[in-house]
This record gives C-alpha cells, structure tokens and sequence, in this order.
C-alpha cells in the first residue's frame, strides 16, 4: 500500500487548519527510510484547548470520530475515519521526549507531494520507542537502529567527497 495519497491529504489539512503536530512513530520511521509499515499515524501536538477546537475541525474535514479510547489513564486523542480506514493518533506527550519544542527542534521538514509535513528525527523515534519498551517497539528497534546507521554512514562518505573550501 502507498501512504504518500494518505499522508499527504493530511499534510493538507495540518496546514490548512494549522495544528501544530509533529509525525513520529513507525510512519514517520518510513520516510527516513526504515523498511516497516504501519496502519496508523502517530502525531505529537501541543494539547492546547485552541489545538483541541483545531482536532475537531481536523476530525469533521476527514469525515472522521474522535475517541478517547484510554481514557482517564491516557491522553491519547485517536481520530478515525471508517470510510477511508485512516487513523491519526495524536498524543501530547510520548515517552522518551521531554517536550514538543525539543522534538520540533530536532525534526525536519519533509516533501509529501505538493505538501510539506513536520516528521521527528530517527534519533527521537528510536528514543522513544526504547522509553516505551512496548513488545511492538522492542521488536522494530532493530530495524531502526540499522536504518540510522546506514543513514550515518553514507552522510559521512558524502561528507568525505566534499571538495574542501579553501
């Protein structure tokens, strides 16, 4: 299955309805180039009562419910959408990032498309899912780990076949 459609009708409608919202989670794992799936995305956001009123409107574009399907022990805000089967979860806090500004800070902008969208850093994925320590994330890390190594090493042969400034 092709996400790129999905991801970046949402990429869309993050912008237009101006959510602040950052992709992290095996999704946003993929496109650093990790080989693993998912069938949902996982977003950090700032839950502020002006970002919550932009969840519904986010949540009503979609043609989608929110739940709250751990609630009170969780603050996880899960938007679904049966017609199209997309589900967007979005958390205010993840395990292993101290704050939205940190994850932003190390985040890069990403090309979904026409679109632009806010994805965490490897890094901050495979802290993340190590704090977790979920059998589901346990099982990935591996994979991710490998990705950021590959990643490290063809930065640092691109870094060596730079022609030196004098």
């Amino acid at each position: 299955m092709n996400a790129q459609p999905a991801l970046q009708k949402i990429a869309l409608l993050l912008r237009l309805i101006k959510i602040e919202a950052i992709l992290i989670g095996n999704a946003a794992a993929a496109l650093h180039g990790a080989p693993v799936t998912t069938l949902d995305f996982d977003f950090l956001f700032r839950a502020t009562p002006q970002n919550l009123s932009k969840l519904k409107k986010l949540a009503k574009e979609m043609e989608a419910v929110i739940l709250r399907p751990y609630y009170p022990v969780s603050s996880l805000y899960r938007v679904v959408s049966e017609d199209s089967g997309l589900q967007l979860d979005f958390m205010p806090n993840i395990h292993g990032i101290k704050s939205f500004a940190s994850l932003r800070s190390r985040a890069a902008t990403m090309k979904i498309g026409k679109e632009e969208l806010l994805v965490a850093s490897l890094d901050d994925i495979i802290k993340s899912k190590k704090a977790a320590n979920r059998k589901t994330d346990v099982a990935v890390l591996p994979i991710l780990i490998k990705t950021a190594q590959i990643i490290d090493e063809k930065s640092v042969k691109t870094e060596r076949r730079k022609p030196k400034r004098k």
